[in-house]
């Protein structure tokens, strides 16, 4: 038989700049800029879902989505000096529309006839239900329960769950894309010609530009093109989708946001708790748990290092839980998770030094108070970032199948766990997604409104219904006999801190805070 020519690797070897080296300041600067970008999609994207259905106005929308921006790079800072310490933007989970619907559509806030009051009361009974749900994650992190859980875990167990990551946001890919062909497809093929084709040319000096910088490339030129579409008028009598896919002037964040506005927690007033809301927002935090824990996986594989041990996952899941609670004293209207797509820009541009995502965070906090600014950004139009959904979700996917090269795919049993979890994984969200509607709260519906949404909500996670299948079946067919079929020599190494010498290289916290809490 020939030789194997490409045997298993820990670590990716095809990249510039792994998590403890820096590229030049001014690269680094605009590579963070570049993350900034990235970012702002869903940033704006959230708040113009829901501050409408919860009675607010454009002003309100751009406030909101100033004070998401302005958490997020707290939250991404602080991941990145005392978290998994890995290059992983935080910013707003999408996972948390669900329990927020149920309770913009509580028939007490309902009631209210006044919008901008039904606003600001729903907005603190989001708040309160955010306070009291971030509980669980700081207790499943700092009490290290989440990384006594992760033990569970193996190679084969999280290539499904990295994979769905990526794979289970197939609707914020092409179908959002087409819903603009003309402005979408141009950035589609323009990214994917400049990062693949293009890679080696190098107009000035030694910086592969066109690898470095897509984003800022491909946006400048499409945005521009866009504006040109929407000044002539080409979509004047199209119908409103169209138009409000396509112009470049649909958003009114720019006239409506504030010159120079600093967010502070408490500023809708003091929150509301419920019972009901809380429990239902515990899910949204249950499946953000689960997607961020992937999320890590894919972010420490595309920055060289090694897969974050127990205790570094748990301490980083403690601190996503302070993020939450962050979300919920300032108002963002939704909570916290790690971003697929800014994971998947780590691979796009080779770059995964931490140092990128932590200046990247200082333009989130900086450009949030100077709401013009960052509103103009906001208003890139969504196909825009449809088309660079498709590029970098499909990468973190793939990021994810790369984890069985450490088992063995010529097993039946592998195959079956593996086949079986990103099927089902794919196919029950899509079930219960098409059966979901924000007033009549989906596939499960008994009188209990909480209870509803508590399981929609994990049920609607690709990457939650893969780990549930994943995880329990590895763990309970033919385990003793498949320890070297499920990838655990690799693996085991990795699962304490000490267990791998390059873990205290990666993970160790700065300014000598291991005296403090050490490791285990």
């Amino acid at each position: 038989m020939a030789e194997i020519s490409h045997p298993p690797m820990e670590q990716l070897q095809d990249l510039e700049y792994c998590i403890d080296s820096n590229p030049p300041w001014p690269e680094t600067v605009l590579l963070a800029f570049q993350n900034y970008i990235l970012m702002l999609g869903s940033s704006a994207f959230i708040p113009a879902l829901l501050v409408p259905a919860m009675g607010g106005t454009d002003g309100d929308k751009a406030r909101v989505m100033q004070t998401l921006l302005f958490v997020a790079g707290i939250k991404t800072l602080i991941q990145a000096l005392f978290g998994t310490r890995l290059p992983a933007v935080v910013g707003g989970s999408f996972a948390y529309v669900v329990p927020i619907a149920y309770i913009i559509n509580d028939s007490s806030l309902q009631r209210i006839s006044n919008d901008h009051e039904r606003f600001i009361h729903t907005m603190r009974a989001i708040q309160g239900a955010l306070i009291v749900a971030s509980s669980i994650q700081i207790i499943l992190g700092y009490s290290q329960v989440w990384g006594l859980f992760s033990r569970f875990f193996s190679p084969l167990g999280m290539a499904p769950v990295v994979g769905l990551l990526g794979l289970g946001m197939f609707q914020r890919g092409f179908p959002q894309l087409g819903n603009c062909i003309e402005i979408g497809l141009p950035m589609l093929l323009l990214v994917i010609g400049l990062t693949q084709y293009l890679k080696h040319v190098r107009p000035f000096k030694d910086v592969p530009i066109f690898e470095r910088f897509p984003i800022l490339i491909c946006v400048t030129f499409v945005w521009i093109y866009a504006i040109i579409l929407t000044a002539s008028g080409a979509y004047r009598h199209k119908p409103p989708r169209t138009q409000h896919s396509c112009r470049t002037d649909q958003a009114n964040l720019i006239s409506t946001a504030p010159w120079f506005k600093f967010p502070y927690p408490l500023q809708w007033g003091p929150p509301t708790f419920s019972v009901g809301h809380s429990f239902a927002m515990m899910s949204a935090v249950l499946v953000s748990m689960v997607e961020s824990t992937g999320a890590y996986m894919a972010a420490s594989r595309l920055a060289i290092a090694t897969p974050p041990p127990a205790y570094v996952l748990s301490r980083g899941i403690g601190w996503q839980g302070i993020g939450v609670l962050l979300d919920g004293l300032f108002g963002t209207g939704t909570g916290s998770t790690v971003l697929v797509e800014n994971v998947g820009l780590l691979g796009l541009t080779r770059v995964g030094s931490r140092r990128v995502v932590q200046v990247s965070a200082g333009f989130m906090i900086f450009f949030s108070t100077l709401g013009k600014f960052g509103a103009v950004f906001a208003s890139i139009p969504v196909p825009i970032y449809a088309a660079l959904h498709c590029v970098l979700f499909g990468l973190v996917a793939a990021v994810g199948l790369s984890f069985l090269q450490f088992t063995n795919m010529n097993s039946m049993r592998n195959l079956m766990i593996t086949g079986l979890s990103l099927f089902l994984g794919i196919s029950i969200p899509q079930f219960f997604v098409q059966y979901w509607d924000a007033r009549h709260y989906g596939l499960v519906h008994t009188n209990a409104g909480w209870f509803n949404a508590f399981l929609n909500t994990v049920f609607m996670s690709p990457a939650t219904v893969g780990l549930i299948i994943a995880v329990f079946m590895d763990n309970t067919v033919e385990v003793e006999r498949s320890k070297k079929d499920r990838g655990m020599p690799w693996w085991v190494k990795f699962r304490t801190f000490r267990g791998d010498n390059r873990n205290e290289e990666f993970y160790t916290l700065p300014f000598n805070l291991n005296r403090f809490f050490p490791p285990t």
